[in-house]
């Protein structure tokens, strides 16, 4: 039988895990509090504490066939790896290991394309400890599998939301280009992975039509209804200093590797389709 493991049952990994319990498999993840092993259970999830200062149990580790590692590091490194790499180098199940690392290891570009080969110029902190990390994850003798994902966005999680919370902002900075990607088609990215192993290979994840921030906020609230929010110059708002930091960097993402080598047809290739779909599941689901 298949068994994922996830280091971190965030966002992406609960979807995944989801849609792999649909067809028979069985999933464990790990959660920070104990508030949250309610929710993974629920989900078929089965739940483990894991807050990155002692190992997980290693019978949870036993006849594991697929794991996922979505913990970002931190300034001691990645917690899944420091404590459990000896460990997973000795699982004779594991057929698959995925990492989700970020688009931010490549750094500023001035907004040049970069793919997978592309130099790791990282500029902030995140970024750079995304760099050690991939390498650190490369370098043990593990099936491993890369993907830098561009910004995720889906139901619960889009404009749609932002508007809806009141919370939207559309930052007015004319040819500042970003990547996203919708949270069902990195599913499908890995699950071709999964498919179709290259222990080694590196993916980025991303959609086909980079974009203003702007201009999607906009289409949000074309979509709702609603008068979109004034532009605002990046100068005068009152962003975060993470926030701040996005705009920081200009690039453009290649992703035409998983289409390549994975086969991969995006569901959603650009925010349009994305945000429409997440609109309509809504009106649609029972109240």
């Amino acid at each position: 039988m298949s068994h994922l493991f996830c280091f971190g049952t965030g966002y992406v990994a609960s979807r995944l895990a989801a849609d792999l319990l649909s067809e028979g498999w069985t999933a464990a993840g790990t959660c920070r509090e104990s508030t949250k092993r309610d929710t993974l259970a629920k989900s078929g999830i089965e739940p483990v504490l894991f807050d990155g200062s002692a190992p997980v149990p290693s019978e949870q580790l036993e006849n594991v066939t697929h794991i996922l590692i979505s913990i970002p590091p931190g300034e001691d490194g990645d917690p899944a790896l420091v404590h459990h790499a000896g460990l997973l180098e000795e699982c004779e199940s594991l057929r698959w290991v995925g990492y989700l690392s970020a688009t931010s290891v490549y750094g500023d570009s001035g907004g040049a394309l970069v793919d997978e080969d592309a130099p790791l110029l990282a500029t902030a902190l995140r970024g750079r400890r995304r760099v050690e990390a991939e390498r650190a994850w490369l370098d043990l003798n593990l099936p491993i599998h890369v993907f830098r994902l561009a910004g995720i966005y889906g139901p619960g999680r889009s404009a749609l939301d932002q508007l809806k919370a009141g919370m939207a902002r559309r930052i007015d900075a004319p040819g500042h280009l970003f990547s996203r990607i919708h949270v069902d088609d990195i599913v499908a990215v890995l699950r071709a992975s999964m498919a179709k192993p290259k222990p080694g290979a590196i993916y980025n994840v991303c959609d086909d039509e980079p974009s203003e921030s702007a201009d999607v906020v906009a289409f949000a609230a074309d979509l709702l209804g609603l008068d979109p929010p004034p532009l605002v110059v990046l100068e005068d708002a009152e962003l975060s200093p993470m926030a701040r930091s996005f705009y920081a960097d200009r690039r453009l993402i290649d992703n035409r590797r998983i289409r390549n080598e994975l086969g991969v047809v995006l569901q959603y290739p650009d925010y349009r389709a994305g945000l429409a779909a997440i609109l309509a599941e809504r009106i649609d689901r029972p109240a």
